[in-house]
C-alpha cells in the first residue's frame, strides 16, 4: 500500500490558536489521515521570537523561522493558515501567498471585515481557496453552515450573540446584581476578556463578525467600520431589574436583515424575550439564529473562542481545502469564490424596532404625563409604562414598534425637561412581547 500523499502547511503564528492546531494535528494525525486520505503535515512555523523560552506546545525548533516570505514561498506548503491577527502584516502575507497561489486558512475576522473584497478576488482570480470558519464562532460551524448547508435557501435575516466576553459580563450581571465594572475585572481575571477590552466590550469585534456573515449570507461586501455598534459599558443592574419584570433577558446581539434596497446590520445589547432559546445562551458561549425561506428558522451554538475550539475550525478548512487539492488533482474545475458588490447599508434612524427606554425623573406630580405627551408628539406608542418613586425615581417605557429617528428627537426633547435629573437610556427589543 502507498503512502498517503502529504499536505505541507506553513503556519503564520504560534500564539493560543496556532499552539490548538499544533495540538490537534498531532494527537488526531491518524484519524485525520483515515478521513482525508492524505498526512497534513506543518513544513514551517513563523515565530516573532525564535528563542522564546515558554511555548504552549513543545515544536520541533527546525520548524520555527522569523521570515514569513521564506514560509510562504516554500516549495513544500501547500495551505498558509494566517493565525497572527492585526490586518497590516496578515493582509500582506495572506495576499502574497495568495499570488504564490498558495491557499489559505485565517481567523482573522478584522482582515475579513477591512479587506475581504481585496482577497476574495485576488484568490478568485489566482484560482486558490480561501476559508475561514474560526473568524466567526469560533468552533461553532457557522460559515460551513451558511455557505454549504443553507446554499440552496435564501436567507432572510439573523441575530446572535457573536462575542462571548460581551455574553459572560451581561449574563454575571444578571446573575449577581453586580455593576459592569466589577464583572469586568472578574472577566479579566479569568482570562475571558482582555487587558483591553474596549474591542470586545464596545462592539468592535462583533461588528467585524457581522461584516462577515452579511457578506456570506447576503451576497454582498460590507466593511465592518460602516456597521453602526453600541457596547454594553452603559448597562446597569437595575435594567436587569426592569428587563426580567417585563419577560425579558439582556443580551449582546448582532442583528442582520436584507430589505432588498439596503442591509441592516447593528450591534448593540438588546431585551430578548425570556422564553427564547437565544435567553439561555450565557456565559462565552456563542450562538446564531438563522432565518432562512425554506427553512425557516434555525439556531448554531457552541463554544466562541478558546485554543481548541478555534483551532478545530482551522484544521476543518485545512482539511476542506486539501479535499478541494485532491479533486482538482484529479481534474475537476476549482471552486470560484463570490465576488459580490457592496451594497448600501441602512442608516440605524430608518431602522423600525420596540424599544425599552429609561429615565430618571423628579419625584413630583406630573411628571409622568409630561414625558408621554413628548413621546406621544413624535408619534410613539407606548406599550407599558412603569414608575418607580422616591429619592432616585424612575420612569420605564416599553414603545410599540417605531422607527429609531422619532425615538431619538423625542428622547432628546425629553432630556431638556426641567423635570428629568438624569439622561434617558434606551434599549432595543426584538421578537414578539413575552405574552404574545
Amino acid at each position: 500500500m502507498s503512502e498517503p500523499r502529504e499536505i505541507g502547511i506553513a503556519l503564520l503564528g504560534l500564539g493560543n490558536v496556532g499552539s490548538g492546531v499544533i495540538k490537534l494535528l498531532e494527537e488526531n494525525a491518524a484519524a485525520i489521515t483515515a478521513r482525508l486520505g492524505a498526512r497534513l503535515v506543518v513544513r514551517t512555523i513563523v515565530v516573532r521570537e525564535l528563542e522564546k523560552k515558554q511555548r504552549l506546545v513543545a515544536v520541533d525548533p527546525s520548524l520555527l523561522t522569523t521570515d514569513i516570505t521564506a514560509a510562504i514561498i516554500r516549495d513544500d506548503v501547500d495551505i498558509v493558515c494566517e493565525l497572527m491577527g492585526g490586518t497590516t502584516l496578515a493582509r500582506t502575507a495572506v495576499l502574497a501567498a495568495i499570488r504564490v497561489g498558495r491557499h489559505v486558512v485565517t481567523a482573522n475576522k478584522a482582515l475579513l471585515a477591512t479587506h475581504g473584497s481585496e482577497i476574495f478576488a485576488a484568490a478568485t482570480e489566482r484560482g486558490v481557496d480561501v476559508y475561514y470558519e474560526a473568524a466567526v464562532c469560533g468552533g461553532v460551524p457557522i460559515i460551513r453552515a451558511l455557505r454549504e448547508g443553507l446554499a440552496s435557501d435564501r436567507i432572510e435575516h439573523l441575530m446572535g450573540i457573536v462575542n462571548g466576553t460581551s455574553n459572560y459580563v451581561l449574563s454575571t450581571m444578571a446573575e449577581t446584581g453586580r455593576p459592569f465594572a466589577d464583572v469586568l475585572a472578574e472577566a479579566q481575571a479569568l482570562g475571558y476578556a482582555e487587558a483591553d477590552p474596549s474591542l470586545d466590550v464596545g462592539g468592535d469585534d462583533a461588528a467585524d463578525k457581522l461584516a462577515i456573515l452579511v457578506g456570506l449570507c447576503f451576497a454582498t461586501t460590507m466593511d465592518g467600520s460602516r456597521i453602526h455598534r453600541e457596547g454594553i459599558t452603559q448597562i446597569d443592574p437595575i435594567d436587569f431589574e426592569y428587563a426580567e419584570r417585563f419577560g425579558y433577558v439582556i443580551k449582546p446581539l448582532a442583528v442582520a436583515r436584507d430589505h432588498g434596497t439596503a442591509i441592516e446590520a447593528r450591534v448593540h445589547p438588546a431585551l430578548v424575550p425570556a422564553n427564547w432559546l437565544l435567553a439561555d445562551v450565557s456565559g462565552a458561549k456563542n450562538a446564531l439564529y438563522v432565518h432562512s425561506y425554506a427553512l425557516g428558522p434555525s439556531m448554531y451554538y457552541g463554544a466562541g473562542a478558546g485554543m481548541l475550539p478555534t483551532a478545530m475550525a482551522v484544521v476543518s478548512d485545512a482539511i476542506e481545502i486539501s479535499r478541494n487539492i485532491s479533486a482538482r488533482a484529479a481534474g475537476a474545475p476549482p471552486m470560484r469564490t463570490q465576488v459580490s458588490e457592496p451594497r448600501p447599508i441602512m442608516p440605524i434612524e430608518e431602522v423600525r424596532s420596540r424599544y425599552y427606554i429609561r429615565i430618571g425623573v423628579a419625584d413630583r406630580p406630573g411628571v409622568l404625563g409630561q414625558v408621554t405627551t413628548v413621546l406621544g408628539y413624535h408619534g410613539i406608542s407606548i406599550a407599558q409604562v412603569v414608575q418607580r418613586p422616591g429619592q432616585d425615581t424612575q420612569i420605564v417605557v416599553l414603545t410599540h414598534e417605531v422607527r429609531e429617528g422619532n425615538l431619538r428627537e423625542a428622547l432628546g426633547a425629553i432630556d431638556t425637561l426641567a423635570v428629568v435629573t438624569s439622561k434617558s437610556r434606551f434599549l432595543r427589543i426584538v421578537g414578539s412581547t413575552p405574552a404574545g
